[in-house]
C-alpha cells in the first residue's frame, strides 16, 4: 500500500514552501497525499490560499478552523492550543502514516505534537536554520518533536545533527520554494498585468519604468513596535522615486499594528505611488519580484528565493536574524532614511549574481523520495 503523507499548511507562505512537494508526492507511485488546509490559510483576510491550493488540482483532505482573533501573544497561544485539538481529530480520521510539519510559523508546533502524541511519524521541512523572533524557538522545538529532517542547506543539515538528530534521519533536500525560483528563472518575463490580475487596492500605478515590492511582517518579539517600524517603511518607500507594490502582513501578533499603520498612511497622504494587494499566486509572485527593482521589508523570500534569483532586498529589523543569506541582501534598522539609502543602493545595483543556498530546484523529488523510501519510526535517541 502507498504510504499515506498528510501535509499540514497552516499560512499563505507555506504553500510556495511546499507546492512542488505537494506535487511530487501526489505523482509518486509508492505516495497518497492527503492534505490539511488551516489557520489563516483559510482566511480572506490573509489571501484565502485555499482558493489556489485548488486552482492548483489538489484535493484538501480536512479544513481546520482554528485562527483566535487579536493578533497578540495571548492569541497566538490560543490558536495553538485550538489546532492541536482539531488536527488531532483530522489525524484521527486521516490516519495517515506520516505528518508533515513546515518551516517554524507559531501555529505549526501544533501539528508536531499533534502527531508525535499519537504516535505519527513527523517529518519536518526546514528545520535547522537560524531566525529571530518566536520561529527560533518553534523550529527547534519541531525539531525535536520530528523523526524525519528535510532541511534546506549544507548549514541547516549540520545544525540539525549537532541539536542531537540521528545523521540518518537527516536529508539535505534543498527548499521546494527554490524549484518555482528556477521555474521563474529560466522564464523570467512578466506576462501578467498584476493590477488586471489580482486588482488589489489603490490608485493605478504605471510599472513600466520599473517599481519595488514590499513585504513586511509584524516580528512577535517586537509586537508592540510594529506600529512604529511599518510607518519608518512607510516613510522611506513614498520618498523611493518608484511604484510600490506593497503586500499585505501576515497574522502574527502585532498584524493590527502594522495593518492600522498602513491605513492611516493611506488615509493621511492618499500614497499615489502605492498599490496594496493580499496575495498572489506563487509563480506570479516571483515574476513580479524577479522584474522588480528591489525587495524591501522582512519576509524570508528575500532570503531565499530572492537570492537564487539574485533580486536585490532591503532587509528591515531582527526578523531574519542569522539566517544564512546571499550577496543580494543589505540589512538596515528600522530607520528611515538608511531604509531609504538602502533603496536607492539597491536599485542602482540591479541584479545580483544567482546564490543557490537553497537548492539546485529539485527539492520537491527529493522529498518526495526521501518519503516513500526512509525507515519510519516514533523512538528517538540522542546522537550524541
Amino acid at each position: 500500500m502507498p504510504r499515506k503523507i498528510c501535509v499540514v499548511i497552516t499560512a499563505r507562505p507555506s504553500y510556495s514552501r511546499v507546492k512542488t512537494a505537494l506535487q511530487a508526492i501526489q505523482t509518486h507511485p509508492d505516495l497518497e497525499l492527503q492534505l490539511v488546509v488551516a489557520a489563516s490559510a483559510l482566511l480572506d483576510r490573509y489571501g484565502n490560499v485555499i482558493r489556489q491550493i485548488e486552482a492548483d488540482g489538489f484535493q484538501i483532505n480536512e479544513r481546520v478552523f482554528m485562527v483566535l482573533e487579536g493578533e497578540n501573544p495571548t492569541s497566538m497561544a490560543k490558536t495553538t492550543g485550538l489546532g492541536l485539538m482539531e488536527l488531532s481529530t483530522s489525524f484521527l480520521n486521516l490516519a495517515p502514516d506520516v505528518v508533515v510539519s513546515i518551516a517554524d510559523r507559531y501555529e505549526t508546533i501544533a501539528t508536531a505534537i499533534a502527531g508525535s502524541y499519537m504516535n505519527i511519524p513527523v517529518a519536518h521541512i526546514q528545520g535547522g536554520e537560524v531566525t529571530g523572533s518566536i520561529d527560533e524557538k518553534v523550529r527547534h522545538a519541531v525539531t525535536k518533536l520530528s523523526d524525519i529532517h528535510l532541511v534546506a542547506s549544507q548549514g541547516a543539515f549540520e545544525r540539525v545533527i549537532k541539536l542531537g538528530e540521528d545523521p540518518t534521519t537527516v536529508f539535505n533536500t534543498g527548499c521546494p520554494s527554490i524549484d518555482l525560483a528556477a521555474d521563474i528563472a529560466a522564464n523570467p518575463k512578466l506576462d501578467f498585468d498584476p493590477l488586471q490580475k489580482y486588482a488589489g487596492v489603490g490608485q493605478p500605478v504605471d510599472l513600466a519604468q520599473g517599481y519595488i515590492v514590499v513585504m513586511q511582517h509584524p516580528v512577535t518579539s517586537e509586537y508592540s513596535q510594529s506600529r512604529e517600524q511599518i510607518e519608518f517603511t512607510l516613510a522611506a518607500a513614498s520618498q523611493c522615486g518608484l511604484p510600490v507594490l506593497w503586500f499585505w502582513p501576515n497574522v502574527d501578533a502585532g498584524s493590527d499594528g502594522t495593518s492600522s499603520g498602513i491605513r492611516a498612511f493611506r488615509e493621511r497622504h492618499g500614497a499615489a505611488n502605492f498599490h496594496f494587494f493580499k496575495n498572489m499566486a506563487p509563480h506570479d509572485f516571483l515574476r513580479l519580484l524577479v522584474n522588480s527593482r528591489c525587495l524591501v521589508g522582512n519576509s524570508s523570500v528575500g532570503i531565499r528565493e530572492c537570492a537564487f534569483l539574485g533580486v536585490p532586498v532591503v532587509n528591515i529589523g531582527s526578523r531574519q536574524a542569522g539566517r544564512e543569506r546571499g550577496r543580494n541582501t543589505l540589512d538596515v534598522p528600522h530607520d528611515a532614511e538608511q531604509i531609504l539609502a538602502a533603496i536607492h543602493e539597491q536599485v542602482a545595483h540591479g541584479l545580483y549574481p544567482s546564490d543557490p543556498i537553497y537548492g539546485d530546484g529539485r527539492a520537491g523529488e527529493n522529498i518526495a523520495q526521501v518519503l516513500a523510501t526512509c525507515p519510519l519510526k516514533i523512538e528517538k535517541r540522542l546522537a550524541y
